[in-house]
């Protein structure tokens, strides 16, 4: 199989299964417990926060291991009363828009035809009475892996004493991401985006922040999430992370390669637009749309030809609306539905780009 959406989720890498495997055979006691077996364990998450931490430079005390990128956002929001006032982008993930919505007053923050949010369109929130508390902004998106300015924005709400949360999901392990030099006070990160286990994530937390903890009883992650530790998974994450920041540039150069002449062959195809081009993107990200052609028909068709990708539409069941991204940046909704998102992993070669394209000028010309 040619695989094309790791921003979905990667294959775990074999240098992480062989660190996990003792954790799910020998090394099996509660990480809570005071005899020895129990320490051992305890001493291997202590090492996997260790080293999540310093992919994302921050202090291994500011790590709160999750279920995964969801429950870190979750946890992220839920640092807010409910009667307060916050605001997102308009182009976050259903982990952010779902629970945001449950707050008295949920502000959705427009971005340009890039999909970037303008530091101007923060600055106009705090002329208002009104004015929010806690501030998510995505810091790489996953359908059109546009980079938002974080630095920027999490330095102007500084001077506003307004909380500011990143989902980093998508740009750490492909691009540099430093939690001390950002400024944010929260960042949510996942395993299994950066060939780690599914399962697994952690939010990363400036000790002023004030937490409300979505699950309790327990006490594990010093109160703040409870439950206990999915141990092999979070020692996977962390040779995953670690493995990530000793590969970061070879994975990021090996991915604009394969991403440029991923662009040529697409752009050679009559028709073809690819989404917020001019905007600087993740490296191994590429979202484009196709004149008259259906995404999902497509994506089904090159799924027999043994090719996996994403539409990038994000079609609600039975609803067929295009994706909430796309129509954030003003796509028109034909062409919105027309999307096929490729993201490119570290094992993928040109000789799949060249299939690929190939593959694809086939199905567009039978259409026509």
């Amino acid at each position: 199989m040619i695989y094309f959406d790791h921003n979905a989720t990667t294959p775990v890498d074999d240098r992480v299964i062989e660190v996990m495997l003792p954790y799910l055979t020998s090394f099996y006691g509660n990480p809570s417990s005071l005899y020895r077996l129990g320490r051992m364990v305890r001493s291997a998450i202590d090492t996997a926060r260790e080293q999540v931490a310093t992919l994302v430079d921050a202090q291994p005390s500011q790590i709160i291991f999750t279920s995964g990128g969801t429950e870190a956002n979750n946890l992220a929001l839920n640092s807010a009363d409910v009667n307060s006032i916050i605001a997102i982008s308009a182009v976050e993930h259903p982990s952010i828009i779902e629970p945001a919505n449950r707050y008295k007053r949920c502000l959705n923050l427009a971005v340009n035809d890039n999909g970037l949010l303008a530091l101007s369109t923060i600055k106009a929130l705090f002329q208002q009475a009104d004015k929010p508390s806690l501030i998510s902004v995505m810091m790489a998106n996953n359908e059109t892996g546009v980079i938002q300015p974080i630095k920027q924005i999490a330095d102007y709400l500084k001077d506003q004493q307004c909380i500011m949360h990143t989902d980093a999901v998508q740009a750490v392990g492909k691009i540099p991401v430093s939690f001390s030099r950002l400024g944010v006070d929260m960042m949510s990160l996942s395993s299994h985006k950066i060939y780690g286990p599914k399962g697994c994530g952690a939010l990363v937390v400036d000790k002023l922040v004030r937490l409300e903890p979505l699950l309790v009883g327990g006490g594990q992650e010093n109160n703040w999430r409870s439950g206990t530790e999915n141990v092999a998974a979070i020692v996977g994450f962390g040779k995953a992370a670690e493995l990530a920041l000793i590969e970061m540039e070879e994975r990021k150069a090996h991915s604009l390669l394969l991403r440029e002449q991923l662009e040529q062959g697409i752009k050679s195809i009559p028709g073809s637009v690819i989404f917020a081009e001019q905007a600087e993107r993740l490296p191994n990200t590429v979202q484009f749309g196709l004149k008259g052609v259906d995404g999902e028909m497509l994506l089904m068709q090159l799924d027999q030809k043994n090719i996996a990708v994403s539409s990038g539409s994000a079609c609600a069941s039975g609803g067929g609306k295009a994706s909430v991204v796309l129509t954030a940046v003003g796509i028109e909704e034909k062409m919105a539905k027309s999307a096929i998102r490729v993201s490119l992993g570290k094992d993928n070669t040109e000789a799949e780009i060249k299939q690929f394209i190939s593959v694809l000028k086939s199905f567009v010309m039978k259409a026509e």
